[in-house]
């Protein structure tokens, strides 16, 4: 068991490679070009969290979201059939 974890572990080193590496670049995006947006935290949502009542609105949202279908269920099971 230990001698196939140290032949997995142990680097292997092979004369060339056929699969060209992938380079990344670092320099900073252009902010001039359309295509770069801003980044960072809540940089890409499309409203603010900062406000004084998301916290409110958001739970409305959940709860709207979350309890209309149920509502439509209760709604379609008492009313009077046809």
């Amino acid at each position: 068991m230990f001698s196939r974890v140290a032949l997995r572990a142990a680097p292997r080193q092979q004369p060339f490679s056929l699969v060209a590496r992938r380079t990344f670049q670092t320099t900073r995006a252009q902010l001039s070009s359309p295509y770069h947006y801003p980044e960072g935290p809540r940089s890409n949502l499309p409203f603010n969290t900062k406000t004084r009542f998301f916290w409110f609105r958001y739970l409305m949202y959940c709860v709207v979201g979350f309890g209309t279908p149920f509502g439509i269920a209760v709604w379609q099971t008492y009313r009077p059939r046809a």
